[in-house]
């Protein structure tokens, strides 16, 4: 593997992206008067809370923001959520991360509202490296990367890591 770190987006590009997502999600849900944001933890919960900031300062809209916790682990669904998931009932769901790899953790993400109707799904995230083993894709991504499979993407959000906002490869 090698050793090399490659800056992929820095602090003013995340925002930009950021910014750019929370505009697609309000086209794409121009007719709802509320929709709810699904994050999942860590980054995908403060991603999920920077949308919805965004979102917020350019319109209207009514955003709930739910955090989901997974064990990333298990081969089975474990999850749980901070609020009551009926929130999402009748309503538009964007589940949210920030890194979309192999598509497992959306899919447990989506698994934990399989018994709630919903008006739609969509999937937002920062960064989508294209490895999928499930058929899950985004819908809206900051950024699309092609990277070989011993290529790693981390994402420091200042919220989780400290520091300045950035995406890298290794």
């Amino acid at each position: 593997m090698s050793t090399k770190k490659v800056l992929i987006l820095n602090q003013e590009q995340i925002q930009k992206k950021t910014t750019r997502i929370a505009y697609q999600l309000l086209e794409d849900n121009f007719e709802e008067e509320s929709i709810v944001l699904v994050g999942i933890a860590d980054r995908g919960y403060v991603f999920a809370q920077r949308l919805k900031t965004a979102i917020e300062k350019i319109s209207s809209l009514e955003v709930t923001l739910i955090k989901v916790m997974l064990d990333k682990t298990s081969s089975t669904l474990n999850a749980r959520t901070d609020t009551p998931i009926d929130q999402a009932k009748d309503k538009v769901v964007i589940l949210v991360d920030d890194v979309l790899n192999s598509g497992r953790t959306l899919a447990y993400g989506m698994g934990a509202f399989f018994n709630v109707p919903l008006k739609k799904m969509r999937t937002a995230v920062l960064i989508d490296r294209s490895h999928h083993k499930f058929p899950i894709f985004s819908d809206f991504s900051g950024l699309k990367l092609s990277t070989i499979l011993k290529e790693h993407v981390t994402v420091n959000l200042h919220e989780c890591d400290g520091g300045e906002d950035a995406a890298w490869l290794l």
